[in-house]
């Protein structure tokens, strides 16, 4: 066999890897961007751990096939670029989506949320939902409003007694 077949073959399990390893994964079209917004949108994926590459797509459908996930292969034609988070599951859909509103080359194609292929609704979806800290915050504020309420009802009753006392 080849060395190139074999590096090939190695490329195709490297990315098969991934895909398997990834929380989330966005597909994108990064036709018309510049090289320094290119370089921008790395870096804003790079601090949020996410990692962005460029495959050839015969290796990414053939990776797709081995990882299961070969729905995306209907998305991967043309120039794409694939972000790959291992961690949090809205950051790259979120990242990613913010860029492309502020740059209309960028064009969001699909993505795999947690092993199952989605449209680039899905993709979308995925990004408007609020950061983690945001949900944390929220469920905060639910598990607190019962005991403030509880304590604003308290002091109500307090005042009452008082005034009837008074």
């Amino acid at each position: 066999m080849s060395k190139a077949v074999e590096a090939k073959k190695v490329q195709v399990q490297e990315i098969a890897d991934k895909f398997q390893a990834a929380a989330s994964v966005v597909v994108v079209d990064y036709r018309g961007l510049t090289v320094g917004q290119v370089t921008e949108l790395r870096k804003q994926l790079r601090e949020a751990g996410v990692e962005f590459k460029v495959y050839k797509n015969t290796l990414t459908r053939r990776a797709a096939e081995v990882a299961n996930v070969a729905g995306i292969n209907e998305h991967l034609t043309g120039p794409n670029a694939i972000a790959f988070s291992n961690e949090d599951v809205v950051a790259p859909a979120k990242i990613i989506n913010e860029f492309a509103k502020k740059n209309e080359a960028l064009e969001i194609k699909a993505g795999i949320i947690e092993g199952t292929v989605a449209s680039l609704e899905d993709v979308k979806a995925l990004a408007e939902l609020p950061s983690r800290e945001g949900l944390l915050s929220m469920l905060l504020s639910v598990l607190q409003a019962p005991m403030r309420n509880f304590a604003l009802a308290t002091k109500a009753v307090a005042d009452q007694k008082e005034e009837q006392g008074a």
